[in-house]
């Protein structure tokens, strides 16, 4: 399953899915795992966006979730080869 919704407190959101704390979805189809999310600056923007991702079939979600996350990744070992030391740093 695939959930998506906004909250303006992510760690007591994940923490009351994985408790089923909140009927509905994700206590009906037992969501529990966060597998990606974005920050917005304002309410009204991430709305927006909340609206956009639901509006898509599943799989465009998916993609754009996985194309994220692998810009991200990629973003995430290029600062660890710049910030890792050689040997030469080393020596």
């Amino acid at each position: 399953m695939l959930y998506i919704g906004v909250t303006n407190d992510l760690k007591r959101r994940v923490f009351e899915h994985q408790k089923k704390l909140i009927p509905g979805f994700s206590a009906r189809y037992n969501v529990r795992k966060l597998v990606y999310f974005e920050l917005f600056g304002n309410v009204h923007a991430a709305i927006a966006r909340e609206k956009e991702l639901k509006g898509w079939l599943r799989w465009p979600v998916i993609l754009s979730v996985a194309k994220n996350l692998s810009e991200r990744r990629t973003m995430l070992l290029k600062r660890r080869e710049i910030l890792r030391p050689t040997k030469r740093d080393s020596e």
